[in-house]
This record gives C-alpha cells, sequence and structure tokens, in this order.
C-alpha cells in the first residue's frame, strides 16, 4: 500500500526540469534505492553526487562496470560501513553518468566537531553562510543531533556535532555544483533525508551560492511527516532492522 503511495506521488513530482535533484534516503532501506534508481533513470542526469563515495571511490566506479556484482568490493563499499551495496547496486545501474564522490575524510570531519565548520571549509564559508548561525537554528539542529543518536550524546558534544553537520551539507553543496559546472548539469545528489532538507541543508546551501539554479529535494521517507522540509516526499514501508539505540542503553 505504501510503495503505491510513493509511486504515485513520484509520478506527480513536477514535471518542469530542474538543474539539481537532491534524493534523500533512510541508508539502509532498499525501497529507498528502487525509488532512487527509478528517479535516476527518469531524470537521465549529466552526473550523480555520492554521500557514500569518496573521489577516489567514484574513480574505481567510473573505470568499472556499473552492473559488475563485484563492483562493491572493487571500491572498497563496506569497509566504509555503509549498508550492503547490494541495496544500493540498482542507482549505479540506473545512469552511466560520471559519479562523484562527495565523502570527507574522519579526520576533516572531526576537525570541524572540534573547531568549526567555517575553519575546516576553508576558501568560501563566508559564501557558503558558515560563519554565522542563528541561536534558534543551532537550537533546532542540536535538539535533532540529539535525537539522532538516541539522546545518549553528552550536551557538551552536540555544537561540534552541529558543526560537522554544517560542513559535511555545505561540503555536499559544493561537489554537487562542481558537478553541475563541468557536466552542465542535471545533476543528481544521493544522501541521506537529513542533508536532502530544503530549509537549512544541501538545497538551502546551493541556493544560498547560486540562485540561478533550479533544485529540487525529495526525501523518501518511512513514517508520513507534517510539514516535512522536502518539495516533494515519497512514503515506503519501514526496512526490518534491530533497534538502533540498543548500542546506546
Amino acid at each position: 500500500m505504501r510503495t503505491a503511495l510513493a509511486l504515485m506521488l513520484w509520478i506527480a513530482a513536477p514535471a518542469v526540469a530542474q538543474d539539481i535533484h537532491v534524493l534523500g534516503e533512510v541508508h539502509d532501506n532498499p525501497l529507498h534505492h528502487i525509488e532512487q534508481a527509478n528517479q535516476v533513470a527518469a531524470i537521465a542526469p549529466s552526473a550523480i553526487v555520492f554521500e557514500m563515495l569518496t573521489p577516489d571511490q567514484a574513480a574505481l566506479v567510473n573505470a568499472n562496470d556499473r552492473n559488475d556484482p563485484n563492483l562493491g568490493t572493487i571500491i572498497g563499499w563496506e569497509e566504509a560501513g555503509w549498508p550492503d551495496f547490494a541495496i544500493y547496486a540498482p542507482i549505479f545501474a540506473a545512469s552511466d553518468a560520471p559519479v562523484y564522490g562527495a565523502a570527507l575524510p574522519r579526520d576533516t570531519v572531526i576537525a570541524a566537531i572540534t573547531s568549526s565548520a567555517a575553519d575546516v571549509f576553508g576558501e568560501g564559508a563566508d559564501r557558503y553562510g558558515l560563519s554565522t548561525l542563528s541561536d534558534d537554528l543551532r537550537t533546532a539542529m542540536e535538539a535533532e543531533q540529539a535525537e539522532a543518536h538516541c539522546d545518549a550524546l553528552p550536551a557538551e558534544m552536540l555544537p561540534g556535532m552541529v558543526e560537522a553537520q554544517r560542513l559535511r551539507d555545505a561540503h555536499f553543496a559544493r561537489a554537487t555544483l562542481t558537478a553541475y559546472d563541468e557536466t552542465g548539469g542535471p545533476v543528481v545528489l544521493i544522501t541521506g533525508n537529513g542533508h536532502a532538507r530544503i530549509d537549512r541543508a544541501v538545497p538551502a546551501y546551493i541556493t544560498r551560492v547560486r540562485p540561478d539554479l533550479t533544485v529540487h529535494a525529495l526525501g523518501i521517507l518511512e513514517i508520513p511527516e507534517d510539514d516535512a522540509p522536502f518539495d516533494t516526499v515519497i512514503v515506503t514501508a519501514p526496512a526490518e532492522r534491530d533497534d538502533p539505540c540498543a548500542a546506546f542503553r
């Protein structure tokens, strides 16, 4: 039933072509990657950017057969800790467009936690709006980080986690814009729903930096949300998983 609803909502998405499509997901839900693959096939992008891939991994994807069942092993997918490559494989098979990797090194993300997103991002931080953050937005993002970590993080860690999130959002935006400038668009970004939010994540950074471009953000959810912060929402059945908060108890 939910899958049928998802397909109906996808068909109802705006018909006008967008320069950039941000496709959200819950990482471990296979249905979400099927929906993303459907979107990629329909959009026929000039490039696909993956949150999950480093630039070196992206180069390996581009040098190999997208339908090779060993592609995940070739690029070292599992070593990075993402869910089974098999559930992402339909996205890779949906297009032969160049793939770009947007993943940041762990040390770089940790540096943002201990300093700030602006310091680590470097040149262009002011342009991306990383040098300032309102108290209201910081409070909202800290609450989001607390919930995402099952309210198990010490309060003093939350500001650093927010800086890491802001760094990754801005970096994903920058990588997506690089792909657009190098290939002419449209460009697809594959990322988690938290990075696909139009109010304070990747779409907001892209719009801030390049207001000349059109951006469409798709949130693929497991539970319907009132006023979900996306341009279009798809709802699927939830994935079967253990309690994600069990590890924090």
